[in-house]
């Protein structure tokens, strides 16, 4: 592979710093709304799921949570009316997991806002990878 420019760089420097900013937007966007960061990023991988539901287990996947602290994730979020647990017809010890109504109602207030956020830096973040090349 090719060296590294002082350019290559400052791009890399500057996509880094660009998505720190959104992640310090995303969180202080959830505290605003009621929620810590996990639990934003919990509903929205709950309902980014098949049929808009996952397991525990697939919900501590997708976050890099250990099964135990998932499920006690889950536990606050039930107690929140943020997520429901529902038993699967087929085995009961199987529980799945969707939004609640009200969970639903601050995703997509949290959603529309970060879809903003992301359209007004689409531009700038794509002109840092353009950079890359």
């Amino acid at each position: 592979m090719p060296k590294l420019s002082d350019g290559d760089y400052a791009t890399l420097a500057g996509f880094r710093y660009e998505l720190r900013k959104f992640v310090r937007y995303s969180e202080r966007a959830a505290g605003e709304a009621g929620l810590t960061p996990r639990q934003h990023q919990a509903l929205l991988a709950i309902r980014a799921g098949p049929d808009n539901a996952l397991n525990v287990g697939e919900l501590a996947e997708r976050l890099f949570l250990r099964p135990h602290s998932a499920s006690e994730l889950v536990h606050r979020m039930v107690e929140q009316d943020l997520v429901r647990r529902e038993a699967r017809d087929e085995d009961k010890r199987q529980v799945t997991l969707r939004l609640s109504e009200h969970g639903e109602a601050v995703l997509e207030y949290l959603s529309q806002s970060h879809r903003a956020e992301l359209r007004r830096l689409r531009p700038m973040l794509q002109e840092l990878l353009a950079g890359l090349g």
